[in-house]
């Protein structure tokens, strides 16, 4: 049996980037843009607000565009103050490194394990075996480890231990972190 796993977001993340007024190291982005044109050319930024003095910074999102050279719905987009973008903007690796910032996803996303408190214990007693397939649905970088004892209901060490002793298998490397999709087998 194939258990469907996923990882959704709960919230945006952190923004790690120094505040140039209180020297704090974190912004929370709150989904509102700034949009900016001079004659043809448009400028865009995301608002962030530092989270210890509240001061606003500015992430680039475009920058001296070209007006008709930007998607009419992304225009929208950005002056309805869409959260949805907001996400997506942050998740840009373009966008990341355009403004030098990292995310903190501490706290800013859940395990979805279909509705079942800890599958192995109820598969496992029948089947001995518990097939899992886990699906991002944002770029979330997060430990394996973690995430199969969070959802199994097992501590990090016991999970270690079921790797180390071969019961449970993946075909990908089950240490440091992950944002993309994997598939394990629990074996008891």
């Amino acid at each position: 049996m194939l258990e469907n796993w996923v990882v959704m977001p709960t919230c945006l993340p952190l923004v790690l980037r120094r505040c140039h007024a209180c020297a704090s190291e974190r912004f929370r982005a709150n989904g509102k843009f700034r949009v900016n044109a001079h004659h043809k050319l448009i400028d865009a930024w995301l608002l962030a607000l530092c989270t210890v003095c509240g001061e606003t910074t500015k992430l680039t999102v475009l920058e001296r565009m070209n007006v008709r050279s930007v998607r009419p719905e992304l225009l929208d987009r950005l002056h309805d103050n869409d959260p949805g973008l907001a996400a997506e903007l942050l998740q840009d690796p373009v966008v990341r490194r355009r403004n030098r910032i990292a995310l903190d996803w501490d706290n800013a996303w859940r395990l979805d394990t279909g509705g079942s408190d800890h599958p192995d214990r109820e598969v496992n007693d029948v089947l001995d075996v518990l097939d899992v397939s886990v699906r991002f649905a944002a770029r979330i970088p997060v430990r394996p480890v973690r995430l199969i004892a969070e959802g199994c209901g097992l501590s990090r060490a016991e999970v270690g231990r079921l790797i180390t002793e071969g019961n449970l298998v993946s075909a990908i490397r089950l240490s440091g972190k992950l944002s993309g999709d994997f598939t394990f087998t629990l074996k008891r």
